[in-house]
């Protein structure tokens, strides 16, 4: 007896520590032919034992203890027998198995009545107890645990109910939760004598990020709505441990329709290979060799093969329908689905490896599937085997060579070239632990802090997705446009700010499979989404907001096509045009109306961030493209209103009597992405009559009907957004005046009433929509106001004031760091100030200056007419430009105004202009 228990102890360090501590642990018996021979407990006897060590347990901390110690006993005797070649593989799979049964059960029944006498008892519908279902997943499921294997548990209990708490009743989530956590503490809380079991989780529904626990109910939806291809495979061992025969039986109804398909389901073959491809890129980039399980014919391809044909035929055949690997290879073998001689080959392979696993295992009680590189732990494995290392090693290799050939004839071979298994696809696997997740990303050439930095969002994502995908087929898009994205992405030195914006459009389009798939199949958009959220913030915005705009990506060669500028009004025609005729209802025509908006938008976006359009071309496009939609609503406002009301009388959709004005922006030709639009809307018709129709009203109230309108069509926000804010006051009297003004009392409230800024934003003026006499009316208006004959000294005073104001207004905050491009002192408003100010100072000697509306081409004009040197104009002119064009960079990246950027020599040219025109002179 003591050579043996010397024997197993210099073998094994873990049997040593153990006899060290329980010097009783083995019990050895001696009996004729059978020396040194270990006493174990019979299978069936570890629960009983289980328990009698329990009942002396009073509290947590006591019973924790008397499991550990129990544990060790048994798995120091576990370890002697085989080591000791006195218990088959079949044998110690049973042992293994049974003792954490036994120590799951017998913990269940020990917690029980100390929960229900803090909570309350937990009744179902029929009055019975309800139970805490522990479900074994993997190896413990299927019976087959090995020595030193953490155990993969899932909770679950019956129904939803409260607690007969006479105070404060516990619903059943809370206190199973409660129940599950006490038993986690029990078996897996690391003390000084170790653990019971390390418990893995992650096989719930949701993995990590789902709740502890589900009710039968929340199981059965989950798996019927969200199972992925890899949970059927893990539920082919799906156990209840400890449960009653019938609830097994209900607990293998609910799981069969989602495991076992009716049919012969091939597609299990591709799910399996891809599964295989993950485990074989994970071991590679971790740097695995020798790894008897997860290497190329290890254990787990053995495994693979027979839950394979147990996925593919098990509905059909069920006597496959079962947990344990033996029992399925029985049935191929016996239905021939394999020859008997590869049967026989693959478990004589399972069985020395698996034998292999525990040796290596026993020797330091550690879940290890390498092999060895220390020599003494070689030379102890060449004992037990009782033949060399280098012979060992090469039977190993023989076994997983055997099982690798037949893998390969079963499951077929990984596609290298295929664009979905590259080693990202890892990033998208549930159980990947967050560490080698981090580690896959800086192995792409990420630093630390950004990949941590990156799959903090990627997890998020991917979280988002199981939550709120929309059903398998939508989640397995997302599986593969993923990893295929953050692949392509990763080549970019802003990775990490590309995916943000890229992961912006995909949680908006996650539960609409259609556009999912648009960019899984479709290689060119996928390219157009990251370049045109890689230059634009704003741009992965509006793709967020209106995943409509992802069907332009599929021809990158129209999306960077522009159209002319005449050519708006007709491309957003056909956008009405494509309307069904029975579907041509006000709401389709809005929706229609901001679809083309969008969509035109973002050609000129695609062509501004190529580099293909300077900015003042962006306004132009911009400009003429709102042009073109402020006609069209006009018309369809006219359209209702006329078929409501009629016309006014003397008027039709050719002649409205009816113009929109536009100021700022858009009436002076700088319109941006997300300008709104200020519009005055003119009326010059006869007020007295009344209109023409079934419904008649004056006209008066027709054409301030007709404003509210436009104005509805143009600003009410719908599923596809909002055509365009809109600003109207700048009409006269502003936001108390009317929504429409007559044409002569416009000119009448320019010339008598008009403030001095409001004559200054008169500069930027110009006619937008109305026929060609009333805006021929409207300019000539806005000309003879301009061109006014002024006081020097008061028009300056005036500019200056209202420019103090405005600064005040904005509470400009100085900050040397940075620089408002708009507000700041020497800045983009300082020079439309300026040219406001040149335009009405000078225009009754110099008419040519109210002329245009847009600042460039006043510059322009006061430097061909000599009023201030060309130079100077110039200087503005290309100060203008730039300090334009910055700010319009920093609005694609969705930021404010103001810039880091050194523009003092820009703001230098603007300040010494300021100063020479503005500044008050010396008496």
């Amino acid at each position: 007896m003591i050579d043996a228990s010397a024997f197993v102890a210099s073998i094994s360090p873990f049997i040593a520590r153990t006899l060290e501590q329980q010097p009783q642990a083995i019990e050895w018996r001696q009996q004729p032919g059978y020396p040194h021979q270990v006493v174990l407990p019979a299978p069936e006897n570890y629960l009983t034992l289980v328990q009698q060590e329990l009942q002396q347990c009073s509290d947590e901390g006591s019973a924790q203890r008397q499991l550990r110690q129990l544990r060790q006993r048994w798995y120091a005797s576990l370890a002697a027998a085989d080591l000791l070649q006195q218990i088959s593989l079949a044998d110690m799979l049973r042992h293994l198995s049974a003792t954490a049964d036994a120590f799951i059960i017998a913990a269940v029944q020990w917690l029980r009545p100390r929960l229900t006498e803090r909570y309350g008892e937990l009744l179902d519908s029929q009055g019975v107890p309800q139970q805490l279902y522990v479900i074994g997943m993997g190896k413990l499921g299927g019976g087959e645990l090995n020595f030193s294997s953490d155990i993969d548990l899932i909770f679950c209990y019956p129904e939803q109910a409260e607690t007969q708490h006479p105070r404060r009743p516990l619903e059943a989530s809370v206190f199973f939760t409660k129940y599950a956590q006490a038993l986690l503490a029990l078996l897996d809380t690391p003390t000084a004598d170790g653990r019971v079991f390390r418990i893995d989780l992650r096989l719930r529904p949701f993995g990590q990020s789902g709740p502890l626990v589900a009710s039968m109910a929340a199981l059965e939806y989950y798996y019927q709505e969200q199972g992925r291809d890899w949970e059927r495979y893990a539920m082919v061992k799906a156990r209840l441990i400890g449960a009653s025969e019938v609830a097994q039986q209900q607990f293998s109804a609910l799981l069969r329709p989602f495991v076992y398909r009716r049919y012969i389901d091939f597609s299990a073959i591709d799910a399996l290979r891809k599964m295989k491809a993950l485990i074989t890129q994970e071991t590679r980039r971790q740097g695995v060799r020798n790894n008897i399980k997860l290497g190329a014919g290890g254990i787990r391809e053995i495994e693979f093969i027979a839950q394979v044909f147990q996925l593919i035929r098990g509905g059909q055949q069920r006597q496959l329908q079962t947990q344990s690997l033996y029992q399925a290879y029985a049935v191929i073998k016996q239905q021939q689905l394999l020859e008997p001689a590869v049967v026989d080959e693959l478990l004589q392979s399972y069985e020395f490896l698996r034998k292999v696993e525990h040796v290596l295992q026993e020797l330091n009680d550690e879940q290890t599937q390498t092999l060895p590189d220390q020599d003494d732990q070689q030379q102890a494995m060449a004992q037990v085997f009782k033949v060399s290392w280098p012979a060992l090693v090469d039977r190993i290799d023989q076994a997983m060579q055997k099982v690798h050939q037949h893998f390969r004839a079963v499951i077929g071979a990984t596609d290298e070239d295929d664009e979905e298994a590259g080693e990202l696809q890892l990033l998208w696997q549930d159980m990947i632990e967050d560490d080698a997740a981090v580690a896959i990303l800086i192995d792409a050439g990420l630093n630390a802090a950004s990949a941590q930095q990156m799959w903090a969002h990627i997890s998020q994502l991917r979280q988002e997705v199981r939550r709120r995908g929309s059903g398998p087929r939508g989640r397995q898009a997302m599986a593969r446009l993923v990893p295929i994205l953050i692949e392509q992405l990763l080549a970019y030195e802003d990775a990490e700010a590309v995916l943000e914006r890229v992961l912006l459009v995909l949680r908006k389009i996650m539960s609409r499979t259609a556009y999912v798939e648009l960019l899984v199949e479709n290689k060119g958009a996928r390219e157009q989404l990251l370049k045109l959220c890689r230059a634009s913030s704003w741009l992965a915005t509006q793709l967020a907001q209106y995943p409509l705009l992802l069907d332009e990506l599929i021809d990158p060669q129209h999306l960077y096509q522009l159209p002319q500028l005449a050519d708006y009004g007709r491309l957003v025609d056909e956008y009405l045009l494509r309307i069904p005729e029975q579907e041509a209802d006000l709401e389709a025509q809005m929706d229609a109306l901001r679809q083309a908006r969008q969509v035109l938008q973002l050609r000129i976006a695609a062509a501004d961030i190529s580099g293909a359009l300077p900015l003042m071309k962006v306004s132009d496009h911009l400009t003429y493209l709102a042009e073109a939609i402020i006609a069209k609503v006009v018309r369809l406002a006219w359209y209702q209103m006329a078929e409501k009301y009629g016309n006014p009388a003397g008027q039709d959709s050719d002649n409205m009597g009816f113009a929109v004005l536009a100021y700022g922006k858009l009436g002076g030709l700088e319109l941006g992405y997300g300008s709104d639009l200020d519009l005055v809307f003119i009326a010059d018709a006869d007020y007295g009559g009344v209109t023409q129709g079934p419904r008649e009203i004056e006209n008066q109230q027709f054409y301030l009907r007709l404003a509210q309108r436009i104005l509805h069509l143009l600003t009410t926000r719908t599923m596809v957004g909002v055509l365009y804010d809109t600003d109207m006051r700048l009409r006269p009297s502003g936001k108390a005046g009317l929504l429409v003004t007559r044409l002569d009392t416009y000119a009448k409230y320019l010339a008598e009433d008009a403030w001095t800024w409001e004559l200054q934003a008169l500069v930027r003026a110009r006619p937008v929509f109305g026929r060609e006499e009333i805006r021929q009316q409207l300019i000539q208006l806005r000309l003879q106001r301009l061109c006014q004959q002024r006081s020097e000294d008061e028009l300056r005073e005036q500019v200056v004031s209202m420019r103090e104001k405005m600064r005040e207004h904005t509470k400009l905050a100085v900050n040397e760091q940075e620089f408002d491009l708009k507000q700041g002192y020497g800045g983009i408003t300082d020079i439309e100030f300026l040219v406001q100010y040149l335009t009405l100072r000078y225009a009754h000697d110099y008419p040519e200056l109210a002329t245009y509306t847009d600042n460039i081409r006043i510059l322009e004009t006061a430097g061909q007419l000599n009023l201030m040197p060309t130079e100077q104009a110039q200087q503005l002119i290309e100060t203008y430009i730039r300090l334009r064009e910055l700010s319009h960079q920093l609005a694609l990246a969705e930021q404010s105004s103001k810039t880091h950027q050194d523009v003092s020599a820009a703001r230098a040219v603007v300040e010494t202009a300021w100063q020479q025109w503005l500044a008050a002179k010396q008496g």
